[in-house]
């Protein structure tokens, strides 16, 4: 057993203070590489120049490896050496208002003439209204309307001289001109004229009907004169409009004239204001009203519904004015609106009205031409959202649209805007699992996501990886004005990192969890008083820690130590043996010990596990016991039948029981109930087994052997105790120092074993025995005593056997 042991030293990986080269991290020039990912950086340099369509990445690995962080710093350091993407803007289609025109513009183009269309609309707001109001306009706009009105008076004189010529005169009446016949100078009224013989009477009524049929004509003619009047002063508006207007869109036009899609734009513009000047004439005086009675431009949002000038902005939605490089945008919430855009609504006067200018912009306009990062959750949550998502790489365009009408639950007119050309690379962050799901049951994913950046948990230890993580913390400290570390205190960071992931020979890349641990430890510095963060320093944050969260662990060892949960751990008892299981709480695991019993007798049932009849073991748990009968079977029933009944079970186990690793320690206590050999309860066993008897690596053995441990201590350290690990998981020791101090003191021991033999000779002080020639074993070892009982109860099954088929 002492040639067995392990020594201290083998407990733990200690890190060498000599590696570091510095007295503070302060003096350490920031971290520029990515620590350990080398796989996924290469991955992700392979997604960034590859241009082939179906080229975007998904960034998997559990939480807290620091892959967004990691993917975002990447990509903007990237992002710097790659153009500026063009800039995009919706302005107003005078041809169909409700399918507004998508503007590409040079990148930084969009803020200067955005700005340059503002003060253009403002001037037109100006210009318009002050060249109406001119002099020569009215002047001319005067002369205009007394040319037609003296036409008009020529033709009503023409009418009253042949009226009058006739006998007749024309009288102005609230129903219009009437042709009235006159005597005298008199006019007849119709009493008069009725008293007028039949002969008169006849001849008036043939001159009054040629007088209102000759009225008919002149008044078509006033008419015809006056929509002449009203073309001449609308081609006068016209000319005043478009010499008002002319320099002030020549000027841009010339400004912009390397940009054909602007000009077009700008002659649009010309063109809309001189087809409707009527309207922009209207609006001037409603404004004017509106500011008169203010009321009326209550229950109204943004722009005065009277300003028409409005339709003549842009609207720019993707601005790259102040950008450097490429775009790279992180989407945190990836609802459908967030991602593809939105149209909004402002209510007016009781209904909901909307323009181009309430089109907003979603994640890929804004990362159009550079990088979009998404955590697939969130994507997977929203509604839709994918599937937008999907839809726009596979088309390679932005279309916006509502949720609504994306699912056609309505049919009510809106606006459609021009779908935007789409060159974005898009990084879905997320798990393994999420990974392997969309690819395997998603046909889109799997042509549209072909790069895999798969971030490792850890990496391979070697000297320069202490550097590394020094850098890290120096980085960290100076990010967020925390305390600088010492030598000492970061060497104690690289040994939890070991911890982390239970291997001497590689440390954590779960960056996440060492920065917590960097800032809890530069708290309990300065609580402290020190400069530097010292090593005690990071040890009072992990304990401190695990305080916090080992409310659960303590109380089930006040109950074992109680006598409410049997666990021994002095003594010798037949069939019985301590095996260990790992209890994970959210961010805290711990070991529990638990007895586990083994009972055996005649039968044929073979080896029972009672918490598979109790439907309490798990699927793998229920294999291991199954491997046990193999073991048996294939050591002791070469030549007669293993013909037994065994149960075994997990003693005051109320819930659920996963895994094989307890598996060697139920094939001790069986070996004992068979041989008849006592297992001495000072030990803890954990490990799994095959059928050839191999004990097999587990996970978790740190918190198993200081779960025993901490019972031997509850219970009292006799300088005894100890537990059997397999000697595969050595490397995986990173034990807490109070373990390792008892171990160098004699009061605990951790054994390696490789085979069931070494353990069950460790268990019962007896040896296991090797197999001789003859297939039996030496007398007085477990092996030769299990296989003793087994012929023992064959005979027995036998003899019992034969006993019922003479009672037949």
């Amino acid at each position: 057993m002492a040639a067995r042991e392990l020594r201290p030293e083998k407990l733990k990986k200690d890190v060498d203070i000599s590696l570091f080269d510095f007295e503070s991290t302060e003096e350490l020039p920031d971290l520029e590489d990515v620590i350990g990912q080398e796989r996924a950086v290469q991955a992700v340099e392979f997604g960034i120049g590859i241009k082939s369509h179906g080229y975007h990445m998904y960034a998997m690995g559990p939480s807290g490896t620091g892959k967004t962080s990691l993917i975002q710093n990447f990509l903007k350091k990237k992002s710097e050496e790659q153009p500026v993407p063009d800039d995009w803007c919706y302005v107003n289609n005078f041809d169909e208002s409700d399918k507004p025109k998508a503007l590409r513009l040079p990148a930084g183009m969009g803020c200067q003439f955005e700005e340059d269309m503002d003060t253009l609309v403002e001037e037109l707001k100006n210009e318009i209204p002050r060249a109406f109001e001119s002099e020569d306009y009215e002047k001319e706009k005067k002369h205009i309307q007394q040319k037609y009105q003296e036409k008009r008076e020529e033709h009503f004189k023409e009418l009253e001289k042949k009226a009058k010529e006739k006998g007749f005169t024309i009288v102005q009446t609230p129903r219009g001109l009437m042709i009235t016949p006159v005597k005298n100078g008199e006019v007849l009224s119709p009493e008069e004229v009725n008293q007028l013989d039949v002969q008169s009477r006849e001849q008036l009524e043939e001159k009054q009907k040629e007088l209102q049929e000759e009225m008919r004509e002149a008044m078509n003619e006033v008419q015809s004169l006056q929509q002449e009047a009203k073309e001449e002063i609308k081609k006068l508006d016209r000319q005043v409009v478009g010499y008002a207007v002319e320099h002030l869109i020549d000027s841009l036009k010339e400004q912009y004239s390397d940009q054909e899609g602007i000009v077009q734009f700008l002659e649009d513009i010309r063109k809309d204001i001189l087809e409707n000047v009527d309207e922009l004439k209207q609006a001037e005086q409603k404004s004017k009203v509106q500011e008169q009675l203010p009321f009326l431009a209550q229950g109204q949002t943004g722009r005065s519904s009277f300003d028409r000038f409005s339709k003549y902005r842009i609207n720019l939605i993707i601005d790259n004015c102040d950008l450097d490089g490429a775009p790279v945008y992180l989407e945190s919430n990836p609802t459908h609106a967030n991602l593809v855009g939105r149209i909004e609504h402002q209510a007016q006067l009781g209904a909901l009205v909307t323009n181009f200018q309430m089109i907003k912009s979603g994640a890929l306009h804004q990362a159009n031409g550079g990088y979009l990062i998404i955590e697939a959750q969130d994507l997977l949550r929203k509604p839709l959202s994918y599937e937008a998502l999907k839809r726009a790489l596979k088309n390679r365009e932005v279309e916006i649209e509502s949720i609504q009408q994306a699912i056609g639950a309505i049919s009510t007119r809106s606006l459609e805007p021009e779908p935007i050309p789409l060159e974005v690379k898009v990084v879905i962050i997320g798990s393994p699992l999420l990974y392997y799901m969309l690819y395997q049951y998603d046909e889109d994913f799997q042509e549209l996501f072909k790069v895999k950046a798969d971030f490792a948990v850890q990496m391979d230890w070697e000297d320069e990886t202490a550097a590394q993580y020094a850098k890290f913390i120096s980085t960290i400290c100076k990010e967020q004005s925390l305390t600088h570390f010492s030598p000492a205190g970061v060497a104690k960071i690289v040994e939890e990192g070991f911890r982390m992931v239970s291997d001497q020979k590689r440390v954590s890349t779960q960056f996440g969890d060492v920065v917590d641990l960097i800032q809890q430890a530069s708290y309990w510095a300065n609580k402290n008083g020190n400069e530097l963060v010292q090593a005690k320093d990071v040890k009072r944050a992990i304990d401190e820690s695990i305080y916090r969260s080992n409310r659960i662990e303590e109380r089930l060892q006040e109950m074992i130590e109680e006598g409410k949960i049997l666990i021994d751990t002095e003594g010798e008892v037949e069939g019985q043996v301590n095996g260990i299981s790992v209890l994970p709480l959210g961010d805290y695991a711990f070991g529990k010990p638990s007895r586990i019993t083994s009972r055996t007798h005649v039968g044929n049932e073979g080896v029972v596990n009672i918490d598979r009849k109790a439907e309490l073991g798990g699927k793998i748990h229920n294999k291991g016991v199954m491997i046990l009968t193999g073991y048996l079977g294939g050591k002791f029933a070469d030549d007669v039948p293993l013909a037994l009944s065994a149960s075994i079970t997990f003693e005051q186990l109320y819930e659920e029981v996963e895994g094989d690793s307890a598996s060697s320690a139920e094939l001790y206590a069986l070996l004992s109930s068979l041989s008849g050999f006592s297992i001495q309860q000072k030990f803890a066993v954990t490990g799994s087994v095959n059928q050839r008897g191999e004990v097999q690596a587990i996970g978790g053995v740190n918190e198993k052997i200081e779960g025993f441990y901490k019972t031997c201590t509850q219970k009292g350290l006799t300088g005894e105790q100890g537990v059997l690990i397999p000697e595969s998981n050595v490397d995986n020791l990173m034990l807490r120092e109070e373990v390792i101090e008892s171990v160098e003191k004699g009061e605990f021991h951790i054994y390696p074993v490789k085979t069931i033999d070494e353990g069950i000779e460790i268990l019962t002080g007896k040896k296991a025995g090797e197999k001789q020639p003859d297939g039996t074993y030496p007398e007085d070892t477990v092996n030769w005593a299990v296989q003793k009982k087994l012929l023992d109860l064959a005979e027995k099954v036998r003899d019992y056997s034969k006993g019922e088929n003479k009672e037949e």
